[in-house]
């Protein structure tokens, strides 16, 4: 199985530049074996490439970004999906390849029972808490009556007052910065975007004027024939 990487070796956009790099040394690292594919000087690359990103998968402008990794022709993601699986420890789950021996990495149908057999130990350990809980509920119940009653009386309502302000303070300080968060990300990419779709326009107008510099040679040649 041969992973194949779909890059822009002429791209202008130091973000997809930044991304192709990381791609490329990661799997450089793991010494996995891949292929560049150029789609900037490629037009066959570039369109395999795009008709082959799922549609689900591709941008609201239905032109996906390099870089694009696939398995053979089976599509594995982009430079999102490949960062998360790098964070989760599954690179290897990612690119559809079994990890190599004494690799971190546990299979996925491993992973699945550990997984499976963790939710039964937590249950048997839940319900053993549960009935010691329940024990010593019933022996302390006794001790603690005098002093839960005495507590009843001097309560006041000053405390929970207090803490009440406190957690309405606290919550509206939390949806500011998440409001203000929120708003920074939205930016940054269409900010990013914006500049990737015209990375994406530059490389089609250089495939066009290639194109018809390609026509004029073949014109003059003609010419200087007859």
């Amino acid at each position: 199985m041969v992973i194949k990487v779909f890059l822009a070796s002429s791209s202008g956009s130091t973000a997809i530049k930044k991304k192709q790099q990381d791609v490329v040394g990661f799997l450089e690292a793991l010494k996995v074996d891949y292929t560049q594919l150029d789609i900037a000087c490629n037009e066959e690359n570039r369109m395999w490439m795009r008709q082959n990103v799922p549609e689900e998968k591709k941008p609201a402008n239905g032109i996906p970004l390099p870089p694009q990794i696939f398995n053979e022709n089976g599509y594995c993601g982009d430079y999102e999906t490949f960062f998360d699986a790098k964070e989760d420890n599954m690179v290897y789950a990612f690119l559809g390849l079994p990890p190599p021996p004494g690799s971190k990495e546990v299979p996925v149908e491993e992973r699945n029972g550990d997984a499976h057999g963790d939710e039964e130990q937590a249950a048997d350990e839940e319900e053993e808490g549960e009935g010691g809980e329940e024990e010593e509920e019933e022996v302390a119940e006794g001790e603690t009556a005098d002093d839960e009653a005495t507590e009843g009386e001097t309560a006041g309502d000053e405390a929970p007052a207090k803490e009440d302000q406190a957690v309405e303070e606290t919550d509206e300080v939390t949806e500011d910065t998440q409001a203000q968060a929120e708003e920074e990300e939205e930016q940054e990419e269409e900010d990013l975007q914006s500049e990737e779709e015209e990375e994406l326009r530059q490389l089609e107008e250089q495939d066009e004027q290639g194109s018809e510099e390609e026509e004029e040679a073949e014109v003059q040649e003609e010419e200087e024939t007859e």
